[in-house]
């Protein structure tokens, strides 16, 4: 077995819980192989080159070997190989996150009370 469907390759990797929530995906615009949109039916072999946007940045990754059988993650982990590309841009997105502020932190008593409230209203005059 040299290809299998894309929908099943991804449910094997474990990229997705389902083969249905792959299709969606799919669907949706969100798989590329080989920098094309596909369909769920498409084969891929190894060697193609696949992208999902599951999370910001997308994945990257090249097709190491098929399986047609969904096994535990390590197994599954064999089936492909994340490209340098993707791996950086992902820690450039991990950095940038860590070294944003937390927005909530900047909110030091909560949200405002009742008597708040009305403390506001008496000052703008309303």
């Amino acid at each position: 077995m040299d290809k299998i469907r894309l929908d099943k390759w991804l449910w094997a990797a474990r990229f997705y819980k389902t083969r249905s929530l792959a299709v969606q995906e799919i669907g949706k615009g969100r798989v590329l192989v080989n920098n094309q949109a596909a369909k769920p039916a498409r084969e891929v072999a190894p060697g193609d080159r696949v992208t999902i946007r599951k999370e910001d940045p997308a994945l990257q990754v090249q097709v190491v070997a098929v399986s047609g059988v969904r096994g535990p993650a390590p197994v599954a982990r064999l089936l492909y190989e994340e490209t340098p590309d993707s791996i950086a841009a992902r820690e450039r997105a991990a950095e940038m996150r860590r070294l944003a502020p937390e927005p909530a932190l900047g909110i030091e008593t909560g949200r405002p009370t009742k008597r708040d409230r009305r403390l506001i209203d008496q000052m703008r005059g309303k």
